[in-house]
């Protein structure tokens, strides 16, 4: 007898099967049984974001068709860096990403795609292709798997509610109706599964802003550590439907790093670690193993042109500024939220505190999950290309002789926001304070990046011309007390 199993995606429960192993044959079975009318092809761009190719089933042989072949698309509509001369891509469906589409009202399925070129072969600067082939190269030069998780951070813009105010800046784990858009926070959270994604868990965050007209909370969900490429894909599919969900509401979903001066900003942490054969490997008899420090390394030698992907849009840095739990300076630490990376508690001695917590119970088994926390990306990131860039770091780490003498000299026991440790925050590499400054550290390095063709010299071109052309430098300086000129530019990076 088939066991049956629990799913959050609804084609997965009707198929009893992981969506990993979905077929073509799998998806024609549920499409024809449940109804479905439509679906929607979904894929990043060259600008990062999700774009939609929706397809009316007109009859199984051609429902066949575009699962089999997928659809043309225009490249240099896409990509700039496609001639308009020679465009035609095609996008083929990843049968492993179909899921049930939570807002449209003809029953529909979404697939996540792959772009192709015309002689069939993956398009090479397709951001998932980039993530794709930087996952590859981490792998065969150090033995594991990465994986990754991010934390999504979102403020909630909608009219002023006198009714349970939340107070200033105190908005952390707040509880429903001080926290208010908790409904909405748990509407996403369960579409959001429904489409594969793997969530840990969701919260409301520490902002709260109060305007003459609007109020505005901020919101966190996070993920479970899954392979980096499944990470990119599922954070994108998140962002697109808490957008979706927030136009619904009719409020505000903002993933803006900045949206008031003074109050929290929002970041993307993305928790990072290693496995080999189904097992984390971040901790060994020691402590925090080798390969987990070597990570380390990798991430704090790159950590300035990771900025190019990571942090895209001017107010980025209003974000990475001092004492807001942002991180300007290039250092590692143990639970340090002033550092760039932190170890955070990754589960050592779970079994007594079940135990003590519940007295007369069986201590469980459980596992540890230490994971490496990497502080500085924001809302804007190009997702893919984070990741990617990630995998990049990480390799590092594992190609330097010098890897752990390199991240020894980085750490810190100390809070460096602090200011008795001023000293020790001058001998700190710091982060780039602009787009300008990023894109010029990413040029400096783009060698690394474009090592064994994972990042290739489009990609890395397109991205300094487009961080160049804001023409950012000196911003904080330029702006500083001009507030009008500030609103502004929030409001213009709102939907980043």
């Amino acid at each position: 007898m088939k066991t049956t199993r629990i799913y959050a995606n609804k084609i997965a429960a009707f198929l009893n099967k992981e969506p990993r192993d979905f077929t073509r044959t799998d998806l024609v079975k549920y499409i024809k049984a449940n109804g479905i009318r439509m679906v929607n092809f979904r894929y990043a761009a060259g600008d990062g974001r999700l774009k939609t190719l929706n397809f009316v089933i007109n009859d199984e042989k051609y429902l066949d068709r575009i699962l089999s072949a997928g659809e043309r698309v225009d490249g240099s509509s896409l990509f700039k860096s496609i001639d308009a001369g020679s465009s035609d891509l095609y996008v083929v469906p990843r049968y492993r990403t179909a899921f049930v589409n939570p807002f449209s009202q003809v029953p529909a399925i979404d697939i996540l795609c792959s772009f192709y070129t015309p002689d069939g072969k993956p398009f090479a600067s397709a951001p998932a292709e980039v993530l794709r082939r930087s996952e590859a190269e981490f792998r065969k030069v150090s033995g594991f798997d990465f994986h990754a998780m991010g934390e999504l951070e979102y403020y909630v813009i909608a009219p002023k509610n006198l009714l349970y105010p939340t107070v200033t800046q105190k908005g952390y784990h707040e509880s429903y109706p001080f926290s208010k858009w908790e409904g909405l926070r748990t509407e996403a959270m369960t579409a959001i599964a429904e489409a594969g994604g793997r969530i840990k868990y969701g919260h409301s965050e520490v902002g709260f802003i109060r305007t003459e007209d609007s109020e505005m909370a901020q919101q966190e969900i996070e993920f479970l550590p899954v392979p980096a490429s499944e990470a990119a894909d599922q954070l994108a599919v998140a962002k697109w439907m808490l957008s979706g969900i927030g136009h619904k509401y009719g409020v505000v979903i903002s993933f803006a790093p900045k949206i008031s001066i003074g109050h929290a900003g929002s970041g993307l942490h993305v928790h990072t670690c290693l496995f080999r054969n189904g097992k984390n490997v971040m901790i060994d008899k020691a402590g925090l193993s080798e390969p987990a420090r070597r990570l380390i390394a990798g991430f704090l030698e790159m950590a300035a042109p990771m900025t190019a992907f990571g942090n895209t849009v001017p107010t980025s840095y209003f974000r990475l500024v001092p004492h807001q739990e942002a991180p300007i300076n290039v250092c590692w630490a143990y639970r340090n939220r002033s550092a760039l990376l932190r170890i955070p508690l990754g589960w050592l001695n779970a079994a007594g505190m079940v135990k003590d917590a519940n007295p007369g119970s069986a201590a469980p088994q459980v596992d540890h999950n230490q994971t490496v926390e990497f502080r500085s990306a924001d809302g804007s990131a190009s997702l893919h290309f984070l990741m990617a860039g990630l995998c990049v770091a990480a390799r590092r780490g594992f190609e330097r002789k010098d890897a752990l003498a390199f991240a020894d000299k980085y750490f810190v026991d100390k809070n460096i926001y602090h200011k008795e440790h001023a000293g020790l925050t001058e001998k700190l590499p710091k982060l780039p304070s602009s787009c300008w400054a990023s894109a010029e550290s990413l040029e400096k390095t783009r060698a690394i990046f474009e090592d064994r063709g994972v990042f290739t010299p489009q990609v890395i071109d397109g991205v300094v011309k487009r961080l160049k052309a804001y023409d950012d430098r000196n911003l904080s300086e330029r702006l500083f007390g001009k507030e009008e000129e500030i609103k502004n530019l929030v409001e213009e990076y709102l939907y980043c």
